[in-house]
């Protein structure tokens, strides 16, 4: 059995509940997960993990959250070779370049892709989190 992680930042809530609905999907399809803030956790040993579910919402002028987010994940993204990896967030204006930008990253590192990565307009509603229970559901099948 693999091991899974879930790892966000979230300045609302919205990621947050977005990230609990992943893991809810990755411990439903029976793999081992744990779930993380991102300043909880190092990016070695989150290294460490066989797949990953990244969370962070758009901030600014469509980018990744800069004060903690950033940082973990930069020192995240040398790691990323081969790691499976699924990617989530909320926003609340733009069409998602953040999004974009963050799949290229991911992809130029090296990870495996699980799919585009889910976006939520705002606070998640019911079809908002099956979308991201059946996101985790996804990365278990890798």
């Amino acid at each position: 059995m693999s091991k899974s992680a879930v790892i966000y930042w979230s300045g609302t809530g919205n990621t947050e509940a977005m990230a609990q609905a992943v893991l809810d999907g990755l411990n439903g399809a029976g793999e081992d997960a744990a779930l993380f803030s991102a300043d909880s956790v190092r990016a070695a040993d989150a290294a460490q993990y066989d797949k990953l579910a990244l969370g962070c919402p758009a901030m600014g002028a469509e980018v990744l959250e800069e004060s903690v987010f950033e940082p973990f994940f930069t020192e995240l993204e040398p790691l990323l070779s081969g790691k499976k990896i699924a990617l989530f967030g909320s926003y609340g204006w733009g069409d998602g370049q953040w999004m974009r930008d963050w799949q290229d990253r991911c992809a130029a590192a090296g990870a495996v892709l699980c799919g585009e990565g889910l976006t939520v307009n705002e606070a998640p509603d019911d079809i908002a989190l099956a979308e991201c229970t059946a996101l985790g559901k996804a990365l278990s099948l890798l």
